[in-house]
């Protein structure tokens, strides 16, 4: 039986966190065993919003592949890439681009708030690569045939502007070269960041992936807990605190007993923080263990995206000349 085809990608633009893990990673690592997967760290797409600093980008690309493998996604099963080794992604998306209504674009609902967030950082993101971010997400997609993309709910929108284009090529060109690529929605937890916002690396409130223990429980000791409790004997309102939120996720087992101790004040926020960090340094260490052997061996990482990226241009060299047919270009 043959497996149905994933893609799906993630831009290297800094450190990768906890949430990213919980929000997409954790979900790759379980879809690795049912489906054929592309994962691609999509470094083109870093540059629609951080093309004014490029320092860092290599570096970035690195440690996304040393996260992906310490999370456990394995090279010999899953075809892992770098964007823009496979020149295949830069040429479809100029080729959409040339049919793709500007209207379609502009209505993206995160076109706008994108703009608006990001320009409070000083970056400009009124340009051409940013508005066709879509155009060049669609490429990706459509260049191996995916028919699953793994999104999260609030992706829908522009996974649903990848099937038009689908359906608007296929009825230009009078072919049924492309499949509709259909959601496969992460139940992913989500964690706030250890402010209670969105946990994010532009709010510099995240808890690094692979983080060492040491490290992972002063980002927990950061945790706004609940602000009307001052003493132990206090007795608090797990709801409104970040630390059970973790509990919730991390320390399923304890998290009830340890809403009703807090409730009746008998546990204070120390000792709190304190289980949270030795139940994540638990399940975190083989992750933590393995990305500190994998940092040790930058010839293997890039063997690894080297090999990833012959596989992956491989079926998109094929798939663009029937592309190419297709549009009476070849």
């Amino acid at each position: 039986m043959v497996k149905e085809r994933i893609f799906s990608g993630m831009q290297p633009s800094g450190r990768f966190h906890l949430g990213n893990y919980m929000g997409a990673l954790e979900n790759w690592v379980k879809l690795q065993h049912e489906y054929e997967c592309f994962f691609s760290i999509v470094d083109l797409h870093a540059l629609t919003s951080s093309y004014a600093d490029t320092s860092k980008l290599q570096d970035n690309v690195r440690e996304m592949a040393i996260d992906w493998l310490s999370a456990g996604l394995d090279p010999e099963s899953n075809t892992i890439f770098v964007q823009s080794h496979v020149k295949e992604h830069a040429e479809l998306c100029l080729l959409l681009g040339m049919s793709t209504p500007l209207s379609w674009l502009e209505r993206v609902p995160t076109f706008k708030d994108k703009i608006q967030q990001l320009s409070t950082q000083g970056k400009d993101l009124r340009t051409y690569g940013f508005l066709g971010y879509p155009v060049l997400m669609a490429a990706d997609i459509m260049l191996y045939k995916a028919t699953r993309v793994p999104v999260g709910e609030d992706q829908a929108a522009h996974l649903e502007l990848t099937r038009e284009m689908v359906r608007r090529f296929n009825s230009l060109y009078h072919v049924d070269l492309f499949p509709e690529p259909q959601a496969v929605y992460s139940k992913a937890k989500t964690l706030p960041g250890i402010d209670g916002r969105k946990m994010s690396k532009s709010y510099g409130n995240t808890i690094p992936f692979g983080a060492s223990p040491k490290e992972l429980q002063e980002r927990i000791n950061m945790m706004i807990t609940d602000p009307e409790r001052i003493r132990k004997t206090d007795k608090g309102h797990p709801d409104v605190c970040i630390v059970y939120q973790f509990q919730k996720v991390f320390n399923t087992e304890e998290s009830e007993n340890i809403c009703n101790m807090c409730k009746n004040g008998e546990i204070g926020c120390v000792q709190c923080k304190r289980k949270l960090g030795e139940k994540m340094n638990a399940l975190l260490a083989d992750i933590h263990l393995r990305r500190t052997e994998l940092e040790k061996k930058p010839d293997y990482i890039k063997e690894i995206l080297d090999e990833g990226a012959k596989k992956a241009q491989a079926v998109a060299s094929k798939n663009m000349a029937e592309i190419k047919k297709a549009m009476n270009i070849y």
